[in-house]
């Protein structure tokens, strides 16, 4: 398995705006969303140095830093880029560069995945300049999601950790490609994190301005409503953090758990998700307990509903429905747990509906998707939870069975 396997995927699981080049910057390929951006054409950047985008405004040691980063100390270097688009404008991109290993170890090529902050980019400066004298709450803010920030740093480092010391243990290609899929997903829900925060931060500033010009009128009233919504938006963000500090805590033991307070948490953590793409959830749940890892269920679920919802977009479905059940059932006289999701998304071509679960198989372009996900929650169905999943066409839609011994 070569090294660059999980960087490569990890990095596409991040975002949209893609474009490679090799040792010497030059590109080699980019995608529909770098061409949007950038004004250029494919036939314009490719192998052109991938300057042609550089601001001149941003100093030449940034640029340093950078090749420094990922081809001297082979590291991902992340940052947030101000481009120059073909017409003139300023563009800011939330960049990560990640270098791609050949089988030697050797760096072949270099990949960076990019999304756009520029509007939020551009509003945080005009804000910056009318409320200056507002520093001391921004700055308290800010303390708070550095900290808060370390600690999933923290976490993901205590994750990358174990997952070295899993391969070393266990040189099986089931093995490797679990946790690489597990780190995967760790990005996925960091990028959930960043989107659950924009829409907050946008009304915490618009509060912060509101409580500026109600300071200049006088307006003690207003005053402090626009203080009292700036503490309940800041309190909302800081359980967010928890909530997903929580979620990825690489500590948990196997234990006793309720599969519809685990099926609630998926469903929370996935919620922006839910309400971007119009889904209608409905639910038929009973109290059962299973044993094993609450969290690890969850992510299975997650897998499901991002499936679910990158299915419903490639087929053009309008009326988007998804129908999850809990329910018992018997078995040869053994006892199951049985959770059924059911989405009406136009299912899968019969033909490859028998390798969905295997590693890499993926229906979708690669900017989409690793086809690591339903082997990660087949594997954690039957290895952790001691369970089976069986998929299948039903009426207009996919539908995923698994059994849970009780």
């Amino acid at each position: 398995m070569k090294k660059n396997t999980n960087t490569y995927q990890q990095a596409i699981e991040n975002s949209n705006i893609v474009s490679k080049t090799d040792i010497n910057g030059i590109i080699t390929f980019v995608n529909d969303e770098f061409c949007k951006i950038s004004g250029y054409t494919k036939e314009e950047l490719l192998g052109k140095n991938h300057n042609i985008v550089r601001h001149p405004d941003v100093p030449k040691e940034h640029f340093k830093l950078l090749w420094e980063t990922i081809k001297l100390k082979r590291q991902t270097y992340k940052s947030t880029v101000k481009n120059l688009t073909k017409d003139g404008r300023s563009v800011y991109l939330n960049t990560t560069i990640s270098p791609i290993f050949n089988e030697f170890d050797d760096i072949e090529e270099f990949i960076a995945i990019r999304y756009d902050v520029t509007q939020e980019v551009e509003l945080k400066k005009d804000l910056e300049k009318k409320d200056k004298e507002l520093k001391l709450l921004n700055k308290t803010l800010e303390m708070r999601v550095q900290e808060q920030t370390k600690q999933l740093k923290e976490l993901n480092q205590n994750l990358e950790q174990r997952v070295e010391e899993e391969i070393e243990k266990n040189k099986q290609k089931q093995k490797i490609l679990f946790w690489q899929s597990r780190m995967a997903s760790l990005g996925q829900m960091l990028a959930n994190i960043a989107h659950q925060w924009r829409q907050p931060l946008t009304e915490l500033n618009l509060a912060l301005f509101n409580m500026k010009k109600a300071a200049i009128k006088n307006e003690i009233e207003e005053i402090s409503k626009y203080y009292k919504d700036s503490k309940e938006i800041i309190a909302n963000m800081s359980q967010t953090i928890d909530d997903f500090s929580n979620f990825f805590n690489p500590n948990k033991e196997k234990k006793k758990f309720d599969l519809k307070i685990a099926l609630e948490e998926s469903l929370n953590i996935s919620k922006k998700l839910i309400q971007k793409e119009n889904i209608v959830i409905k639910k038929d749940y009973i109290d059962v307990e299973v044993f094993g890892v609450s969290n690890e269920f969850s992510q299975v679920i997650i897998n499901f509903l991002q499936n679910s919802a990158q299915a419903f977009n490639k087929n053009n479905v309008k009326n988007r429905l998804i129908n999850i059940q809990i329910k018992k059932i018997t078995q040869e006289n053994n006892h199951f747990a049985q959770v059924l999701f059911l989405d009406n998304a136009l299912g899968v071509n019969e033909k490859t509906l028998d390798k969905i679960f295997e590693p890499y198989f993926t229906t979708k372009h690669q900017s989409n998707g690793t086809g690591l996900g339903l082997f990660m929650s087949k594997m954690i169905i039957e290895k952790s939870l001691n369970g089976n999943i069986l998929a299948q066409n039903f009426k207009n839609g996919l539908l995923f069975t698994i059994n849970l011994p009780l």
